[in-house]
């Protein structure tokens, strides 16, 4: 429905003639043909004595503030040779095209600070505004242009392997039609993207919460309760017990990263699980690695069984954890998933892995979490975590609600993942459209 009365804004060029630039094809005869280098020049203002000191950082396509004083990533110890920026310029960031296929490489600056040098930094001249070269650079962008012109090792380009691009430019009277339509419909596709992640967000702590509820309170409203003892169980049923996973189990450890590395994948063999490929949703094996049988026997006991419970234990998915449920089919993890093997007649699986998937999850990890330069859990930790339990019958009855209750709210969640890569596909349709010509603004 958004996208239906945003098409009313726009309409067609009458007459239209072969660009002669492959990406973007017809363009209105009216419309005229540049290079980057007859649009632009290149900006070289070093901070020399810190002129400066407003950090700028490319991100996901936009440029933002960064404090100077953080010490989180890597900063240099002098911003001398930092490049100043203003208002309207627009930055390239046309490092590592070799190993990052995804980022987005382009972005307009709105006010004035430093940026690392390494970027390429543009100011329109004056046959193009800055707002219209940001977003035909941006639909170059998104359709993977830079990428494959790049030469070197890490596939970087400077302004003078780039300064060659054609691009189609109208009057500045259309070019400033152009900014400011494609400016209220983006900001409008934006405002329903956050609020689809919004909902996401919502739908997550709802699902967690009632995990919680269902794990460490079972399903009976009305039965009494005593205190655990434990801070992330809080209170449970008087005939349920708190007990230490490692009674629990008959395995808590890891697998390994095979001699060699990535460098002994192959496209077909044993599977080999990475963190991640483990999700509370389940195994994603869309982008899962494989090793030779021979290589997966001279790793040792590591091997995962139908029934194993894995658990990420190092970086930005510490806690994410499913059951392996391929029954049948060998596999194999490496050293930052934990394999948590159960004794079945205590303790069923899927019960272990809501537990881990329910608000007390980052409760435990904030916890026990070591430091360092990659926080995680180790085997000792995870075997000290107080679980809440109760007769394998009542694990049963859990589960079964569990599977029904989060599978409507997963299917929830995958209608909001749907919109956004719908509004985010369109909204890159539409910038490609308008700015090549595709679509007029009236």
């Amino acid at each position: 429905m958004a996208t239906d009365t945003m098409q009313k804004s726009v309409s067609h060029y009458e007459n239209m003639r072969d660009s002669g630039i492959e990406w973007i094809g017809a363009v209105p005869s009216d419309w005229s043909i540049y290079t980057l280098g007859q649009l632009a020049i290149q900006v070289k203002n070093k901070n020399l004595q810190l002129q400066e000191n407003n950090l700028l950082s490319l991100s996901y396509g936009k440029i933002k503030r960064k404090n100077i004083e953080t010490k989180e990533g890597l900063l240099p110890a002098s911003f001398d040779n930092y490049n100043i920026i203003d208002a309207g310029d627009i930055v390239l960031r046309l490092t590592d095209l070799q190993n990052d296929h995804t980022s987005l490489r382009v972005g307009l600056a709105t006010e004035k600070g430093i940026i690392t040098s390494a970027y390429v930094t543009l100011r329109p001249k004056n046959l193009a505004l800055s707002g219209f070269m940001y977003y035909i650079l941006h639909a170059f962008d998104i359709r993977k242009g830079f990428y494959g012109m790049g030469t070197g090792v890490r596939q970087g380009l400077k302004f003078e392997e780039v300064r060659q691009i054609k691009l189609c430019v109208p009057s500045p009277d259309v070019q400033q039609d152009i900014v400011d339509y494609l400016n209220q419909k983006c900001a409008l596709i934006d405002s329903f993207i956050v609020d689809a992640k919004t909902s996401i967000e919502e739908y997550k702590s709802w699902k967690s919460s009632i995990i919680y509820e269902a794990v460490t309170k079972g399903l009976n409203p009305n039965v009494e309760m005593k205190d655990s003892g434990v801070e992330w169980i809080g209170k449970i049923p008087v005939a349920w017990s708190v007990c230490a996973l490692k009674r629990l189990t008959v395995k808590i450890g890891s697998g390994k990263t095979p001699l060699g590395g990535a460098e002994t994948y192959i496209s077909q063999g044993v599977l080999f699980l990475r963190s991640q490929n483990i999700y509370d949703t389940g195994l994603r094996l869309d982008n899962a690695s494989y090793i030779s049988p021979e290589v997966n026997e001279s790793m040792g006991n590591t091997q995962v069984k139908c029934g194993d419970v894995l658990l990420n234990i190092t970086g930005g998915s510490i806690g994410r954890c499913c059951v392996y449920d391929l029954n049948g089919v060998a596999a194999n993890v490496n050293q930052h998933v934990c394999i948590i093997r159960t004794q079945y007649e205590v303790l069923r699986p899927q019960y272990l892995r809501y537990f881990w998937n329910s608000a007390a999850g980052p409760m435990i990890i904030s916890h026990y979490q070591t430091g360092g330069n990659r926080p995680g859990l180790n085997f000792e930790q995870i075997g000290s975590v107080k679980i809440p339990l109760c007769d394998v019958a009542v694990q049963d009855s859990i589960v079964k609600y569990l599977d029904k209750k989060t599978r409507k709210i997963d299917k929830l969640i995958q209608e909001k993942q749907d919109l956004i890569a719908d509004l985010e596909s369109y909204k890159k349709s539409l910038i490609y459209e308008v700015v090549t010509g595709k679509r007029k603004v009236v």
